[in-house]
């Protein structure tokens, strides 16, 4: 007999698929929808391939140059490090620089793109009414790389090869007159500079030679000694200490009181007064002649060796103003481009066809889990509400 008042026996409870369950089942989906996933995409690349002949085909062409190296900069280069501090204030007044960061920079600066827009009728050719956009637009058609090897490589893009070649042509002949123009400013600065430090050092070396000729000779205590001895530790840090002091003027003038550079040439500074100070302390120990011989003496080569070294660099900078400016050396000249470098029709072909192909599963797959979860009561009461508080919010009616 069997027990009436027996409780029913619980539903099983739904069981998770398994992995090999959920691999089954989406191969199942793919098979089910092989022909549109197959189909689907291949159509669309064929539109796409065809919609690229719609495109205006462009073509680049490239010019590659090689900034002239630290070491051959001209005469100025060179006779800077022998004048020491006061040549590398001379420098930094100048503002000599060489480096490939300084020629792309140059490169994109707004005298070349002007030069361009100008030479090219870009404004017209870009259908723009305002020169900024038009630089903007130039910049966004040009490509300026700086290799590790040093070499600058220009490409431009054009619809028209022959223009393409013609204006990476025009970045070099524009960057070459606008280094020509730098460097003759540079050069300019340079030869005033040394102008004005020649005309203040002849006049002491001439007042120092009429001091020398008046002093009446060498001493008795003056032939001990060495001369020359005497004349190289004070008169060198003293030429030092005129030379950073010069070289501080001239850093005033792109430099802030406050940056590493400038500090660190005080410092040096004083390091430098600090011996001078010694050996003026040493000096005053001992009874002086005002008429001494070695202090005039020290004095005149003081003096003759500035103004000799500042007669150098004056004919150096008047040999660069000479001349038309850096010579940048022309690696790759630019040619006319035999094939055009964009659309690139097979890589957007191919890359649409598989992005849509792509998309095409995610939306079966999640279709797929959209049906599933319809299927859970849970689920379906859950939508329900929320489709009911929707059009209520949207018609703005209460319960």
């Amino acid at each position: 007999m069997n027990d009436t008042n027996s409780a029913p026996e619980p539903a099983p409870e739904p069981q998770e698929p398994s992995i090999g369950g959920e691999f089954l089942d989406s191969l199942q989906l793919i098979s089910d929808n092989l022909r549109l996933i197959l189909l689907a995409p291949l159509v669309l690349s064929v539109l796409v391939f065809a919609c690229t002949y719609l495109i205006t085909p462009s073509y680049t062409a490239l010019v590659r140059i090689m900034p002239p190296p630290q070491q051959s900069q001209g005469a100025a280069a060179a006779m800077l490090q022998s004048l020491g501090t006061l040549g590398a204030a001379a420098g930094a007044s100048a503002g000599l620089k060489n480096s490939g960061d300084l020629y792309t920079g140059l490169l994109k600066s707004r005298s070349v793109l002007d030069s361009l827009i100008d030479k090219f009728n870009l404004l017209e050719k870009y259908d723009l009414k305002e020169k900024e956009a038009t630089r903007k637009e130039l910049l966004n058609r040009t490509r300026v790389v700086n290799g590790k090897d040093s070499i600058i490589t220009v490409e431009i893009d054009d619809s028209s090869p022959e223009v393409a070649a013609q204006m990476a042509d025009a970045y070099i002949n524009a960057l070459g007159s606008l280094l020509s123009r730098i460097s003759l400013s540079e050069a300019q600065m340079r030869r005033g500079f040394f102008e004005k430090q020649m005309a203040t050092t002849k006049a002491n070396l001439e007042k120092a030679e009429l001091l020398l000729k008046s002093s009446g000779g060498v001493s008795a205590n003056a032939l001990k000694l060495n001369p020359g001895f005497a004349v190289g530790t004070s008169a060198q840090i003293k030429a030092q200490m005129t030379g950073l002091e010069i070289k501080l003027v001239s850093m005033r003038g792109y430099l802030s009181e406050t940056s590493p550079e400038y500090r660190q040439v005080l410092t040096e500074l004083a390091a430098l007064q600090t011996q001078m100070e010694k050996i003026e302390k040493d000096d005053s120990n001992t009874v002086k002649n005002p008429n001494d011989y070695l202090d005039k003496y020290r004095d005149f080569k003081y003096h003759e060796t500035l103004y000799e070294l500042l007669i150098r660099q004056f004919d150096a900078a008047k040999l660069d103003e000479s001349r038309e400016g850096n010579v940048m050396q022309i690696v790759d000249y630019a040619v006319i481009p035999e094939r055009k470098s964009k659309p690139k029709r097979a890589i957007i072909t191919l890359l649409s066809g598989f992005t849509f192909g792509m998309l095409l599963l995610l939306f079966l797959f999640a279709q797929r889990k959209w049906q599933a979860a319809k299927l859970n009561p849970e689920f379906a009461e859950k939508l329900t509400r929320l489709k009911v508080s929707s059009r209520l919010a949207l018609t703005r009616k209460k319960y």
